[in-house]
């Protein structure tokens, strides 16, 4: 044969055929070490997300002796599993139910009135053409960079001002204030939906409220499910503002583990004398306060995924 031809294979070697003699194409050494040095940084990030997980896992089965001084991926004991819940729920009469309670309710109104504004919002900034559309446009890309810690000071001045401080409307309102929702949603609709899908609609008579509602939205619930979970996985795991807004028994569940925190000896002495919180029964504390947030994302990463994807490729 006077040409060379070149067949993949599937385990990615290439044959190169030449006047009748079959020879394998190696990967040269820089292929090697790219694949090994993937490898690496892989297993690296591996490690460092895992172990900790693990450990974690692992440290409401043991007493404090042997989270301390034991193998720390071993298994400790059911009794000692029981034992540290046991302790968990005595801790202020469990309170630690009060806390998650609280951190439902607040996220959970939250995540309906976020649903309820963004999603127009964005559509609107999308599709809809009207004036001062680009200005509202740029000044919700510049309000999404501000930090939420530089607005906790203003907000608590604006609701102490309409005295609502101390109430579950104090974190429920700045819990609903998420611009990047509504970036998110302007995305999904300006690159996955067609304009001409919804010009179609128009012209048999649909309204725009109609277009919207039976249109526009059956087509978003990828968008949809990604805004409520990144909204909620932010409030719930928000601390500084429910830290200043609802104090004591109003807390959400990471306002109520730093409290936890404060009775561990081992990182407050002064607590020697007070209720002492043990280290596995922090951990065990620390699960349950991930455990809806695991929960939801297991339930719901089939939308989460198509949702990140929505929007790569535009009609």
């Amino acid at each position: 044969m006077s040409a060379t031809e070149r067949i993949v294979q599937p385990d990615h070697r290439r044959r190169v055929r030449r006047r009748g003699v079959t020879q394998t194409e190696r990967p040269s050494p820089a292929t090697w070490i790219g694949r090994a040095l993937g490898w690496a940084i892989m297993g690296f990030f591996i490690l460092f997300f895992v172990v900790p997980m693990v450990w974690l896992a692992l440290a409401p089965t043991k007493t404090p002796r042997e989270l301390l001084l034991e193998n720390p991926f071993s298994f400790g004991a059911f009794e000692t599993l029981a034992s540290n819940w046991n302790q968990l729920m005595a801790f202020q009469n469990g309170i630690v139910w009060v806390w998650l309670g609280n951190a439902s309710l607040y996220v959970g109104v939250a995540l309906v009135i976020t649903l309820v504004v963004s999603i127009p919002a964005g559509y609107a900034l999308a599709l809809v053409d009207f004036r001062f559309r680009r200005p509202l446009l740029v000044v919700t890309l510049v309000v999404m960079l501000i930090p939420n810690t530089a607005l906790v000071l203003p907000i608590f001045l604006e609701l102490s001002a309409v005295r609502l401080v101390g109430t579950p409307w104090s974190v429920i309102l700045p819990f609903s204030f998420f611009p990047f929702g509504v970036y998110l949603t302007y995305i999904y609709f300006s690159t996955a939906v067609s304009r001409d899908l919804l010009n179609a609609a128009r012209i048999d008579g649909a309204g725009e409220f109609r277009v919207f509602w039976q249109v526009a939205m059956p087509l978003a619930t990828p968008v949809i499910a990604l805004v409520g979970f990144f909204n909620l996985v932010t409030n719930w795991n928000n601390y500084f503002l429910p830290f200043v807004m609802v104090p004591g028994r109003k807390s959400p569940i990471q306002v109520g583990l730093a409290e936890l925190l404060s009775n561990v000896p081992l990182f407050n002495p002064t607590s020697a004398g007070s209720v002492t919180i043990d280290l596995p029964v922090l951990a065990m504390a620390t699960i349950l306060s991930v455990a809806p947030v695991l929960i939801i994302f297991l339930f719901s990463q089939r939308f989460l995924v198509s949702g990140l994807t929505a929007g790569g490729t535009k009609e």
